[in-house]
């Protein structure tokens, strides 16, 4: 599920933050047992108006005690109403490598003020993500070469430089993570959970998980069904099938959303087959000293595609202008999705976490004449989307995999009602995946939103909102129901 080849499965919230490092951790012992993680104090700062930062220690390893310590960032949004407060609610945006402490900081767009009312807001960046200890493999301009790089093997020189790139990539990840390399997975960041939640004082885990943060949220269910407070698993991933049909669903699940943007828009699919092909040979020109290749072109078509609402009327212009020569507004779409200021900056190192999560998690060792040989599947699948996620995984052949990948057969869980939303026209977690995900947990909740564009809480929709609210806040039984878009 990596980001740059669409496999994050992200809601972009864009805010940067500078946080310090506290002197007061520079006192720590060199080793602790994991008992003295799991009983370790938060010490609260004022932070940013009416939030509170702290760090969390939490092991490197935890099959083999180290000393090495990951410090994770986690900010908190006070309850308006403390004294009657329900407790806090653990949020996480998505990617993988999406920052989920500057998620929290917007608190007041994310959730309603009544659920801010009854429960603090809390967001940690995971192990390697954001703030931190974050792993930075490439720098900004070796980003931007990669970004626009091939991304399909059509030609023995594209071959060469795919491969080339992907031996690069995983040899400075290797020089900057060091140990930590195989320790960023999402099993072990759902461990990483848990002590949250013993430091939070919490009886129970409420969390709100949007997209790639269902799959955290669904390993932790997996871990600690009985710490499982009220879940919301918001674009919901579907933990159990293999990473060639989460590759092969998400590119049909792109194409579909693409048919509709394309038939509300009057564009042909012509146009866009064309317009890859001639980017492809010819990058397109832009207002800047950048080109547009065909995979900043496909970039920014999905960055177009996440919300109907405000994405398809801006990749609508980007594209009618892209065909007509002008890549501007196609290539601020593609930098959008990536994170990249006008300035040439990453504002995080999410584009390289994205990889080394995914890898961890769903480790692929295929060669490039394999993933060759799923060409036609792919291209009969999904015409636009699937050439480019043919080879998604090639990074990952040069990454060393953990052996605590993905280790449940994901069994149905028992434990406490867990609300599930899927969007039935969702490019980047199709709604199939919300449904099997639904089977998992036989006493969930499953909450269907008629509609385009990517996850359903927080968007405008006042019946997924109402039963969102309703979850948190009530104590009433609950049922599964359809929500139209309008």
């Amino acid at each position: 599920m990596t980001k740059i080849k669409f496999l994050s499965l992200l809601l972009i919230i864009v805010v940067l933050l500078s946080f310090p490092i506290y002197s007061n951790l520079s006192n720590l012992p060199k080793t602790w047992t994991l008992k003295e993680f799991q009983n370790q104090e938060l010490k609260w700062r004022n932070c940013y108006g009416n939030f509170e930062c702290s760090t969390l220690l939490a092991p490197v390893n935890y099959d083999k005690n180290t000393g090495d310590v990951f410090h994770l960032k986690v900010i908190r949004y006070n309850a308006t109403d403390q004294r009657h407060k329900l407790g806090a609610l653990v949020v996480n945006p998505g990617g993988p490598g999406a920052s989920a402490f500057d998620y929290a900081y917007n608190a007041e767009n994310i959730v309603s003020a009544a659920i801010r009312e009854k429960y603090d807001i809390v967001g940690f960046d995971q192990r390697g993500v954001g703030q931190s200890d974050p792993i930075r493999c490439l720098t900004d301009k070796e980003t931007d070469e990669m970004l626009a790089g091939p991304m399909i093997a059509d030609t023995p020189e594209n071959q060469r430089k795919m491969v080339e790139n992907a031996k690069s990539f995983a040899s400075k990840c290797k020089k900057a993570a060091g140990e930590k390399l195989t320790h960023l997975s999402t099993l072990e960041s759902a461990k990483d959970m848990e002590i949250l939640r013993l430091a939070l004082d919490e009886p129970k885990l409420n969390y709100l998980g949007k997209s790639y943060g269902t799959y955290l949220g669904t390993l932790y269910a997996s871990l600690y069904p009985s710490k499982v407070g009220k879940i919301i698993l918001d674009g919901a991933i579907d933990p159990s099938i293999s990473i060639q049909e989460q590759n092969l669903t998400q590119a049909r699940g792109f194409d579909l959303a693409l048919a509709q943007f394309l038939a509300k828009s009057k564009i042909q699919q012509n146009s866009i087959l064309k317009l890859l092909s001639n980017a492809s040979t010819n990058p397109i020109k832009t207002e800047t000293d950048r080109s547009l290749t065909d995979s900043l072109v496909i970039t920014g078509i999905a960055s177009g595609l996440y919300g109907d609402a405000t994405g398809w009327p801006r990749l609508k212009k980007a594209i009618s202008e892209a065909i007509s020569g002008n890549g501007t507004k196609l290539l601020e779409l593609s930098d959008g999705y990536s994170g990249r200021t006008k300035d040439g900056k990453y504002f995080s190192n999410e584009n390289d976490a994205a990889t080394l999560i995914s890898c961890l998690d769903w480790p692929s060792r295929k060669t490039v004449e394999e993933m060759r040989s799923t060409s036609e599947l792919f291209r009969s699948t999904a015409p636009i989307f699937g050439p480019y996620l043919i080879y998604s995984q090639l990074d990952c052949n040069y990454l060393s995999p953990s052996k605590n990948a993905n280790p449940f057969n994901f069994n149905p869980i028992s434990t406490y009602p867990i609300l599930i939303i899927s969007v039935t026209r969702d490019p980047a977690t199709p709604y199939e995946w919300g449904l099997a995900l639904s089977k998992k947990f036989p006493g969930s909740f499953f909450l269907t939103l008629d509609s385009d564009g990517h996850t359903g809480q927080g968007r405008g929709f006042s019946c997924i909102d109402r039963e969102v609210d309703s979850f948190l806040i009530n104590r009433n039984r609950y049922s599964s129901k359809v929500c139209n878009s309008k």
